[in-house]
């Protein structure tokens, strides 16, 4: 009866924070949380619109948790801790208190390795034997690549976090997958943590796609992609029989939208690869769809609707197979094919 109240009460909160942000933020012009920078390098909407989804999402993760705590006597603080900090850290970039990014990514690291040391947050299995056993004898070794693995994931979701609904519909897929295998696998106050974090992803998509009336902010798209990063590995904990390269799938995207364009500026383009550019692959497809309807608009939101489809299609056969390891493996290497020729088509087209 609790946790159909809690659902009952998120809903009724997020259409109404929402709602009554905008019309604050109309009325009074906070001018602190919209976003008019319409000619930043990574800008492509058409408007002036209110980066107040983060804090929409937040506020929600912040009743969540306080509900698990006190009905079920649950205190997730892994989420607490992680989520709280890295969604302010957005928030100040949000607010006009623009870091350096050198500074930032500092501030990250340091962030995430007192975060993961306080917590004990590692993960003991990654499927391949030379990193098991680099992990297992190391734990200097292993709190690198817990810090690695986290910033990839943040920074993607942050670095994707550009078109109408494209890190909303992308989490929601991973948070809906995660949810499925925990509850399938009677891993059951995760399950429902998730499908009360599916519910708050939907509540803001309402508003954020195909026409956005408000944006994420950093604030946001670091909080969804430590919230990912967070429920992956407890998942990979929980229910050691699905194969790691499983989850490496689901967070391909993210993953490898960091990677590829950290060695693409480094080593091709000689370029720092800390600061922005234009060369990424959503931002590729933007220009050919642009070209193709003229409509900034609809070619905004388009993006999301084929990044995600092919997405979501490209995962199924890997849904099925996720406690097979070698097929994932295989699978694995099939997403760099797919994403890199994708990519070299694309960069080709706009040339």
């Amino acid at each position: 009866m609790n946790d159909l109240i809690l659902i009952f009460f998120l809903i009724c909160f997020g259409l109404l924070f929402y709602k009554c942000f905008l019309l604050i933020t109309k009325k009074y012009n906070l001018k602190l949380l919209i976003d008019n920078q319409l000619r930043k390098l990574q800008a492509f909407h058409v408007s002036p619109t209110p980066v107040i989804g983060g804090i929409g999402i937040f506020s929600s993760l912040i009743i969540v948790l306080f509900y698990f705590y006190l009905f079920k006597d649950i205190f997730f603080f892994e989420y607490l801790s992680f989520c709280s900090l890295f969604f302010f850290l957005g928030f100040v970039d949000d607010i006009k208190i623009n870091f350096n990014p050198k500074v930032r990514l500092i501030l990250m690291i340091v962030l995430l390795a007192l975060l993961i040391k306080y917590n004990n947050f590692y993960l003991e299995y990654t499927g391949i034997s030379f990193l098991n056993s680099w992990i297992r004898n190391s734990d200097f070794f292993s709190l690198i690549f817990m810090c690695l693995c986290f910033l990839f994931v943040v920074n993607g979701a942050n670095l994707i976090d550009g078109y109408n609904g494209l890190l909303g519909i992308h989490s929601l897929i991973i948070l809906v997958n995660l949810f499925f295998v925990n509850y399938l696998n009677e891993n059951s106050d995760l399950a429902l943590l998730l499908f009360f974090g599916i519910l708050t992803l939907i509540n803001f998509l309402i508003f954020n796609f195909p026409k956005a009336k408000v944006f994420l902010g950093d604030g946001g798209a670091y909080f969804l992609g430590v919230f990912i990063a967070i429920s992956v590995i407890k998942t990979s904990i929980a229910i050691p029989t699905i194969s790691p390269f499983y989850f490496c799938i689901l967070l391909f995207y993210l993953f490898f939208e960091v990677f590829y364009s950290f060695f693409r500026k480094l080593i091709v383009e000689k370029a720092s690869p800390i600061y922005p550019d234009k060369k990424h692959l959503h931002m590729l497809l933007y220009k050919i769809l642009l070209k193709k309807n003229k409509n900034k608009v609809k070619s905004n939101y388009y993006v999301s609707v084929i990044i995600n489809l092919f997405y979501f299609i490209l995962i199924i056969p890997a849904i099925f197979m996720m406690n097979n390891g070698m097929f994932c493996k295989f699978y694995s290497i099939i997403f760099f094919l797919v994403y890199f020729f994708s990519y070299k088509i694309a960069y080709e087209k706009i040339k």
